[in-house]
């Protein structure tokens, strides 16, 4: 018996936020299933609290706005 393998944590699809003290290095990060549900956490927050909106996961990997613009563009 040896140690198990370790890999790394794969990321939960969502949109992501994380929220901070003001003046704060670090904070914890919300995930919410939809676009309109992770602006109204923001919303909640953005009076006593740093927002920061990391944008949208899924399959483990951030989704290009860019890209997804793009593809709009071309279609």
């Amino acid at each position: 018996m040896g140690r198990p393998p370790v890999l790394p944590k794969k990321k939960k699809d969502g949109f992501w936020l994380e929220v901070r003290n003001k003046g704060a290095k670090t904070g914890t990060i919300l995930i919410r299933d939809s676009h309109q549900a992770m602006m109204q956490a923001a919303k909640q927050y953005e009076m006593t609290k740093d927002v920061i909106i990391l944008g949208e996961h899924k399959n483990g990997k951030k989704v290009d706005d860019k890209a997804k613009a793009k593809k709009v563009k071309e279609a």
